[in-house]
């Protein structure tokens, strides 16, 4: 055990770094989770991109994350460049997905013209999409040549986001179910599989750099520019930062990262929209994020905000007092269920959250300003 002088760690630029990133992460993919059920609602054909987990899929997902984990384990080094290739191709699709809201209120707001160009999958294909899928790939390209930590950080955001929004919870029941399971499944991978593989899993699969398919294609090739192109890549299913901040003023080697799993934020985050689409049915009005703040005390994300900061800055000391790592679910499901369960069962509305409110047709009158 460290001293506890040794949290004064978490006051330096990369610890803080994280939080306030997780933290607006976790928020920020709630709030879009919460839009894009609105869009969904005005546009009937857009709800096929959109998954409700029911009970079985709830409990199959640990299931499904340990047999993923352990083929990781196994045959990283074999399917790396695969892995690769699927990633950029869905940190594209996820980028696109985060960004289309906000160019499409600057196209409103200044007035572009936008014809339509093409039509791909059944879908309308306007000039600024298109420009905005360029741009997306070109950032998906720079990461494959650069590998660069912020662009990692960025794609593995966008996949989080996009993820959250497509994949739903309908109730507190089938989410306290998931979170158990994920909770037992964290606790086990990161403390137990050493035991019986001989490694901790959770860290090696975490802390493994995929082969660079770019760099190989280009070596084949003999193409020039090839010392710029990076061998090994961070995927972008966590978020990293370098402990050396601030340019070599804090100890640690240029190649020394803090990181947190994606699922990390994803999974809480699921939760968050989750009563943020409970609060809205509760408000009848239309929520706006600048103005969240008025009704403060009456909204359920308001607790289960800071519970997840609370539950991360833990996990990050108890990583630091012990100086190994640690399953930030751990920390993360007791800090942002608890609080809701318990607020919920004292202002008696657990039963409406625990078995999802009646739809409503009101609710399609409801208007949600970004």
């Amino acid at each position: 055990m460290e001293p506890l002088w040794k949290l004064l760690y978490l006051l330096e630029p990369a610890p803080i770094s994280l939080i306030v990133t997780a933290v607006g992460v976790t928020f920020g993919s709630a709030f879009r989770a919460l839009n894009y059920g609105k869009e969904m609602e005005r546009n009937r054909d857009l709800s096929e991109t959109s998954i409700t987990l029911d009970r079985s899929q709830a409990l199959m997902i640990p299931v499904m994350s340990s047999i993923s984990l352990l083929l990781m384990f196994y045959l990283f080094s074999s399917v790396s460049q695969l892995l690769t290739v699927f990633t950029a191709i869905a940190s594209v699709s996820s980028l696109f997905f985060c960004l289309s809201p906000y160019v499409a209120y600057l196209k409103s707001q200044f007035g572009f013209a936008d014809p339509y160009v093409s039509r791909c999958c059944s879908k309308s294909f306007t000039r600024i999409q298109g420009l905005l899928l360029f741009l997306c790939i070109g950032t998906v390209v720079a990461w494959l040549v650069t590998g660069h930590w912020v662009l990692n950080n960025l794609l593995g955001i966008s996949i989080c986001i996009a993820f959250v929004s497509h994949v739903r919870l309908p109730n507190i029941k089938i989410c306290a179910m998931l979170l158990v399971c994920l909770f037992v499944y964290d606790i086990f991978w990161v403390f137990f599989s050493e035991r019986f593989f001989g490694a901790n899993v959770m860290v090696s699969v975490a802390t493994q750099q995929a082969s660079n398919p770019v760099h190989t294609v280009a070596n084949s090739l003999s193409l020039p520019g090839l010392q710029m192109v990076t061998k090994k890549l961070e995927l972008p299913v966590k978020i990293v930062f370098p402990r050396n901040l601030l340019g070599g003023l804090i100890p640690g080697g240029a190649k020394d990262f803090m990181m947190l799993g994606l699922g990390d934020m994803a999974i809480p985050a699921m939760l968050l929209a989750l009563v943020l689409c409970f609060d809205h049915r509760r408000s009848r009005d239309s929520i706006n994020l600048l103005e969240m703040h008025s009704s403060k005390g009456h909204k359920y994300i308001w607790y289960a905000l800071p519970g997840y900061a609370i539950g991360l800055v833990t996990a990050l000391a108890a990583g630091v007092l012990t100086h190994s790592p640690q399953p930030a679910l751990l920390y993360l499901v007791p800090s942002t269920l608890g609080p809701i369960v318990f607020i919920s069962w004292i202002r008696k509305e657990l039963a409406e959250l625990w078995d999802g409110p009646l739809p409503n047709s009101n609710d399609k009158a409801h208007q949600i300003e970004v």
